[in-house]
C-alpha cells in the first residue's frame, strides 16, 4: 500500500518526506485552506531529487493558465478538488500531466460519481466533503467504496486508525491533519510522520513474513 502525506510545506516538509520513501507529496494550492502553499515555494522543490516520491498539486478548479504557469514541469500529479467535469479531467490530462480526481463522500450516492471520471483520471480518491476540516467518510460507506489499484481514500486517518484502514484494499491511504503538530494547523509533526511511516514499514514485513 502506498501513502500519500498531504498539505506539506515544500521548505520545512519535502526533504524529511522524501528521505521516508513517502510515494506521494501533496501540496496545496487553495486560498481557503490554512495548508495553502506560497507559489514562490514551488522552485524550491526543484533541488530535491526524489526517486521515489511524486510531487502531487492539490487544486480546486485549477485554470489553463494556472497550471501551465505554476503546475507543468513542477509536480508528476495533480489531484483535483472542485466541480471538474470528466471533459475538464481530459482537457488537463492532455496537457500532460497525470491526474487524481477527488470524489466526496457524505452519502451513498456520491459513490457513483467515481464512474464519471474512472476511465479518464489516473487515479481516483475518495474523500470527505471538507477540505478545511478533518473528517471522516461515514463507516457504512466505506465497506461500499470500490477498492483495488485506481483507488485511495482520505479523511481523518491517522496513527490512532490508521491499521483498520490499511486493511480495507485501498491502493493508496492519503493523510493530511493526522500528522500536524498539536493545535497547529499547517505544520507537520516530523515525529509523527516518521513514526507512522515506521509502524507502515512493520506492519508490511509482516505481512510478507506470513
Amino acid at each position: 500500500m502506498k501513502i500519500k502525506i498531504c498539505g506539506l510545506n515544500p521548505t520545512r516538509d519535502a526533504q524529511t518526506c522524501i528521505d521516508l520513501n513517502v510515494s506521494f507529496l501533496g501540496f496545496v494550492f487553495y486560498d481557503k485552506s490554512p495548508r495553502n502553499t506560497d507559489l514562490k515555494e514551488i522552485s524550491v522543490l526543484k533541488k530535491y531529487k526524489p526517486k521515489t516520491s511524486n510531487y502531487v498539486s492539490v487544486c480546486v478548479d485549477p485554470t489553463d493558465i494556472f497550471i501551465q504557469e505554476n503546475i507543468l514541469g513542477n509536480f508528476e500529479y495533480i489531484q483535483l478538488h472542485g466541480s471538474e467535469t470528466g471533459e475538464r479531467v481530459k482537457e488537463i490530462n492532455k496537457m500532460g500531466i497525470k491526474v487524481i480526481k477527488a470524489i466526496k463522500v457524505k452519502e451513498q450516492k456520491d459513490i457513483a460519481l467515481y464512474k464519471d471520471y474512472e476511465n479518464i483520471a489516473d487515479l481516483i480518491l475518495f474523500d470527505s466533503t471538507s477540505m478545511e476540516k478533518s473528517q471522516s467518510i461515514p463507516k457504512d460507506l466505506l465497506r461500499k467504496l470500490p477498492k483495488g489499484e485506481k483507488f485511495g481514500l482520505a479523511g481523518a486517518i491517522n496513527l490512532e486508525n490508521i491499521q483498520e484502514y490499511s486493511q480495507l484494499g485501498f491502493n493508496f491511504l492519503d493523510l493530511s491533519s493526522g500528522l500536524e503538530k498539536e493545535n497547529l494547523k499547517g505544520y507537520k509533526d516530523h515525529l509523527k510522520i516518521k513514526k507512522f511511516i515506521d509502524k507502515e514499514i512493520g506492519r508490511a514485513s509482516c505481512r510478507e513474513r506470513v
